[in-house]
């Protein structure tokens, strides 16, 4: 992509690697949507290149690596009401990136036990929920789903300690993270915390 850069009237539509961008992408994501976290293949078919501010706006960031992200597909061609993540924000811009890590947005957000995601912010609330939709009713039954998996093991008698389960859900553990396990960090955490009281 530097290269790239590097050329005569070089933009983003007339790169050529984008198979290999897609892979360092979802390989930095550990396979995971960097908007609602389900899970995103580095296929055409599995996942999108997201400029986190538009290139419509910002044309001289269009191939800035820092600015590309992979995000699912989003409801791609369903009604507006139905698309979430990229697909729902289109051009519109963020309050929020989801990879600065001077400014972790997960210390911003709340993971309800409902499977809703809210954010004391307005503005980052607003972003949540209009922005990129992501309290669609599918996400957040996915969202409700894993938690409650996870808390089956608990009911089932299994002692989890915070510690030793953070690691593969928050990243820690290499390879490829669950879908939705930002939820189940959320928990673990605040699990830890109240232990910690």
């Amino acid at each position: 992509m530097t290269q790239h850069r590097q050329q005569p009237h070089a933009d983003y539509d007339n790169y050529a690697d984008k198979a290999a961008l897609r892979q360092a992408l979802v390989a930095e994501q550990r396979g995971l949507c960097c908007y609602c976290q389900s899970r995103i293949q580095a296929t055409p078919v599995g996942m999108k290149i997201e400029h986190w501010q538009c290139q419509a706006d910002h044309p001289e960031r269009q191939l800035d690596y820092s600015n590309l992200l992979g995000a699912c597909l989003g409801g791609h061609g369903r009604p507006d009401r139905e698309q979430h993540c990229d697909t729902r924000k289109g051009n519109n811009g963020l309050c929020f990136s989801v990879c600065d890590p001077a400014h972790p947005i997960e210390r911003k957000i709340r993971f309800l036990g409902d499977g809703t995601i809210k954010a004391d912010d307005a503005a980052i609330d607003g972003a949540l929920n209009v922005v990129l939709n992501l309290n669609l009713p599918r996400l957040v039954s996915n969202r409700k789903a894993v938690l409650a998996a996870f808390q089956q093991r608990l009911q089932d008698g299994r002692r989890v300690d915070p510690a030793r389960e953070l690691p593969k859900w928050d990243g820690t553990k290499a390879g490829d993270l669950p879908e939705f396990a930002q939820v189940v960090v959320y928990w673990l955490r605040k699990r830890q915390a109240r232990a910690t009281v």
